[in-house]
């Protein structure tokens, strides 16, 4: 399938709105791990710009679908749902799974990568299937990728949330619903304050 360029952004609103939450539960209780690993990971002064099949923040929006053109050739990637995301599947897991992302840009460059994982198999009778059960799998697998670390946060919603801080770099994990785990990586120094609230945040 021909990979197509014209893919539309992912309607971001509620994604952005629910990791919100968990960063503002997290900055109700008094100096947590959580704060003091991102001080430490930011005052190091080291960039982690490293996503994942060979993307990274400030990739150029035209890099960025040139890249998928190549996946796309080679059979890595094709056509999300409803053509808003682009469409990975996975081998790391302990069975077959997707991933589904599309990027946030600001100024034509990448400024965060937005996506979610699911089992290809999933039920609603298969709860071995469920977000519940993959969270913790992808944690694993991600750790793998980027290396150890992810911590537990409250979540807001069901279930669980977990983040990793690195450098620049915060990957978030969480679900709302049983089919599918979320996952936002933005960059703390370069958000606008729209993906990260701190103890002095407001609505």
């Amino acid at each position: 399938m021909v990979f197509l360029l014209s893919m539309k952004r992912m309607k971001l609103g509620n994604k952005v709105a629910f990791v919100m939450a968990i960063f503002f539960m997290i900055s109700c209780t008094s100096k947590s791990d959580y704060h003091k690993i991102v001080e430490k990971e930011l005052a190091s002064g080291i960039r982690y710009d490293s996503l994942f099949l060979g993307m990274s923040f400030g990739m150029s929006s035209e890099d960025f679908y040139k890249r998928c053109w190549e996946l796309n050739k080679e059979g890595l990637i094709r056509e999300g749902g409803n053509n808003a995301t682009v469409y990975h599947e996975i081998n790391d897991l302990d069975d077959k799974a997707a991933m589904e992302f599309y990027p946030i840009f600001k100024d034509e460059k990448i400024q965060s990568m937005t996506g979610h994982f699911h089992y290809l198999k999933w039920a609603p009778w298969n709860k071995e299937t469920f977000a519940d059960v993959l969270i913790v799998k992808v944690k694993d697998m991600l750790e793998d990728w980027y290396g150890e670390g992810f911590i537990k946060v409250p979540s807001p919603g069901v279930g669980e949330a977990y983040t990793k801080i690195d450098g620049n770099r915060r990957i978030v994990l969480y679900y709302t619903k049983d089919e599918k785990v979320e996952m936002l990586i933005s960059d703390l120094t370069n958000d606008d304050g729209i993906l990260t609230l701190n103890k002095n945040a407001e609505d």
